[in-house]
């Protein structure tokens, strides 16, 4: 049973395709106010377990939960609590920036002045003004990156599900949306899935490690830190990733 302030619960998620077991019995809870960093190596199963968790794959066994929603039996109600940036973000390259928004806007179900309102605020705090009317497919992987972003936060959802949220970005990009994510999550629970260790130490207050879809570490990034001697993340990164 979730305890009120837990936002995400997760328990023994397993995902196989065939023969291939990709996420393997993982167990972690995510509350609110944290900011949880989701590491591993590529192909070590993130992407799969936040697919899984927005309801865009089906679960092999084991429950995932939003605001205590089972995102399974009860798929409309957790996929109402969450913003999901995928990997890659697929968006309709022939709309403008302001039509893909507004579209969005209008299947969250908003109208009016309040559609507006919403589009204007996670345009002003992605910095889409330079192509609020240019096609997506004109635009750079950095901006591309933030309309995914502009989309996932529309309806200021409790849960935040970010698959490599920086990626493509300018470091002057990047420092922009971490300190976004710093604002956004006092009243959140934000996951950003990674496989940059300098995006855990700047904005995460807890760390998940997982390596061939196995959960290895979880704990606060200066635990993480503090198993190595050399005080280095990537260290311990290496150490923990390679023996499992």
């Amino acid at each position: 049973m979730s305890g009120p302030d837990e936002m995400i619960s997760i328990q023994g998620l397993t995902k196989r395709f065939d023969a291939l077991t990709a996420v393997d019995n993982i167990t972690f809870t995510v509350k609110r106010g944290e900011v949880l960093g989701f590491l591993g190596p590529n192909g070590a199963g993130k992407s799969t377990t936040m697919k899984m968790v927005t309801g865009y794959l089906p679960i092999t066994s084991g429950t995932a939960s939003v605001c205590g929603f089972d995102v399974e039996n009860q798929a409309l109600e957790s996929r109402h609590h969450v913003g999901y940036l995928p990997e890659g973000a697929p968006l309709y390259g022939d709309m403008t920036t302001e039509a893909f928004l507004g579209f969005i806007a209008e299947v969250r179900g908003f109208a009016g002045e309040e559609k507006k309102r919403r589009i204007h605020l996670a345009v002003q705090r992605l910095g889409l003004e330079p192509v609020f009317n240019r096609p997506i497919e004109t635009l750079s992987k950095g901006f591309k990156r933030r309309v995914g972003f502009a989309q996932a936060i529309l309806h200021d959802p409790e849960v935040l599900i970010l698959d490599e949220p920086t990626d493509g970005l300018d470091p002057n990009q990047k420092f922009q949306v971490r300190e976004l994510i710093k604002t956004m999550a006092a009243d959140k629970a934000i996951v950003i899935s990674t496989h940059i260790l300098e995006e855990v130490t700047a904005v995460c207050t807890r760390a998940v490690i997982i390596a061939h879809g196995k959960l290895v570490f979880d704990g606060t990034p200066e635990a993480l830190a503090s198993r190595s001697p050399t005080r280095h993340l990537d260290d311990v990164f290496r150490e923990l990733t390679t023996k499992h």
